[in-house]
């Protein structure tokens, strides 16, 4: 995956949502890193070289980060470090050519809910030992809920991401409309916003492409609704339950309602961001990296104070449930330098690589206490509000198929906005054939 600080109540409830680590009464010594036991002989790794994959196209701010980071890690151990950059829609097809021919890098930046699929390609090494001690075990257990697996971790969360809605603050002022705090306040602005602004303006732009399960998800969850749970070795698919349904109904209701038009369904986030840069579209739930392609797009017109954050509201106020979204480090399970590539992942994401890495990036820390700070950067509020609510995809290596190679709860969305089926016929449909990929081996 790829995001973006806070009051004093939203603190306390992100730094419980995180779930701060229990502290003991006493705690013993760390063992000492293969890099510094080495001190009195040279680096351990001396000669060693690594090859790191990033994910996306290099920016400065990424690529400063990166380097330093790499620079550092070559000081203290000795070993080099060959960094490849690979664009997100060629992520998928690398990790599977790297998989299926044994090989591929010795460390891979990895999204959260790709793990699941990567271990059950025996593609990722074990790194439980890592996250067992030192600074790594001040992360909190219910952000490795994707990357543990049968009682073992095999990626180390880097950085957290969710969504919020970015919305034309300019607008709003322009049109005198209050930030959105429930459901229908914000269905209330986005009409408005198209009244004024043009009928080719959507007002909330309904995200029906790769990452729709970003919107539906958050409106199925808030409503109380699963995709699936785990009963024994099973999984049981939940689409048919009403709390499911009153989600997705409220999904299609975006195009249905008019807010959004029928022509889009589906556009994915980097679409509507795009509409987004030429002033078609009030609303949409992103995250802060689309900021500096919308400056670049809109060829500097939209930046600054033009434009803002809000969380998603839920139907009856407050923040709905966010995609429990974030990016991972991990070792790869060819490497050709396995233990190099341990005291690579455990640098980086150390509290201050680790921190660096998610604030520098966009993200928000995943180290609790790092959270905290965000409290007096109000422009993060919206995240760490709806990080604070964050819920995650069903841990399953089927997930992706069914999210976004057979597009399961895509296609149900249009059937219905396309008057072909009931939300019912739909639903049961889809259910059915979500269950059937979940479950397949």
């Amino acid at each position: 995956m790829r995001i973006a600080k806070i009051t004093a109540t939203t603190v306390t409830t992100a730094a419980l949502a995180l779930g701060v680590a229990a502290c003991g009464g006493g705690e013993a010594p760390a063992e000492p890193s293969a890099a510094s036991t080495a001190e009195a002989s040279g680096p351990a790794f001396a000669g060693k070289e690594l090859t790191l994959w990033r994910l996306g196209d290099s920016n400065p701010d990424a690529q400063k980060y990166t380097d330093e980071l790499v620079a550092a890690f070559q000081q203290e151990t000795g070993a080099s470090v060959k960094v490849e950059w690979i664009p997100w829609p060629q992520v998928n097809d690398k990790f599977t050519a790297a998989a299926a021919g044994g090989a591929g890098p010795d460390v891979t930046e990895i999204g959260n809910d790709q793990v699941p699929l990567w271990v059950s390609q025996e593609a990722l090494a074990p790194v439980t030992d890592i996250v067992g001690s030192g600074d790594q075990a001040g992360i909190p257990k219910n952000l490795m809920g994707m990357e543990t697996i049968d009682g073992e971790t095999y990626a180390v969360p880097w950085g957290g991401g969710t969504r919020a809605v970015l919305y034309r603050k300019d607008w709003f002022e322009e049109l005198k409309i209050e930030v959105p705090k429930s459901w229908d306040e914000l269905v209330a602005a986005a009409k408005k916003v198209q009244a004024e602004k043009g009928s080719d303006v959507d007002g909330f732009a309904f995200n029906g492409g790769s990452d729709a399960n970003h919107l539906l998800g958050s409106l199925a969850w808030t409503s109380g609704g699963e995709y699936a749970v785990k009963e024994g070795d099973k999984w049981v698919g939940k689409l048919t339950d009403p709390a499911f349904k009153a989600g997705f109904e409220q999904y299609t209701s975006l195009v249905t309602d008019g807010l959004s038009s029928k022509s889009r369904l589906t556009q994915n986030s980097s679409d509507i961001r795009t509409r987004f840069s030429n002033g078609k579209v009030g609303m949409y739930l992103t995250a802060s990296w689309d900021l500096a392609t919308i400056e670049e797009e809109s060829k500097g017109k939209l930046k600054g104070d033009k434009l803002a954050f809000f969380p998603l509201p839920s139907k009856d106020g407050g923040e709905a449930q966010a995609f429990l979204g974030g990016n991972d480090i991990a070792v790869w399970g060819t490497a050709k330098e396995p233990e190099a590539a341990k005291e690579f992942v455990k640098m980086a994401t150390n509290k201050d690589w680790g921190v660096r890495y998610a604030t520098e990036g966009g993200l928000l820390p995943v180290y609790p206490e790092a959270l905290a700070k965000l409290a007096e950067d109000p422009a993060q509020a919206p995240f760490a509000a709806a990080f604070a609510k964050a819920k995650a995809f069903p841990a399953d290596p089927n997930w992706t198929e069914a999210n976004e190679t057979k597009a399961v709860l895509q296609n149900a969305a249009r059937q219905v906005i396309e008057g072909k089926a009931t939300a019912d016929e739909a639903l049961a449909a889809a259910n059915t054939e979500l269950e059937d990929i979940l479950n397949q081996s």
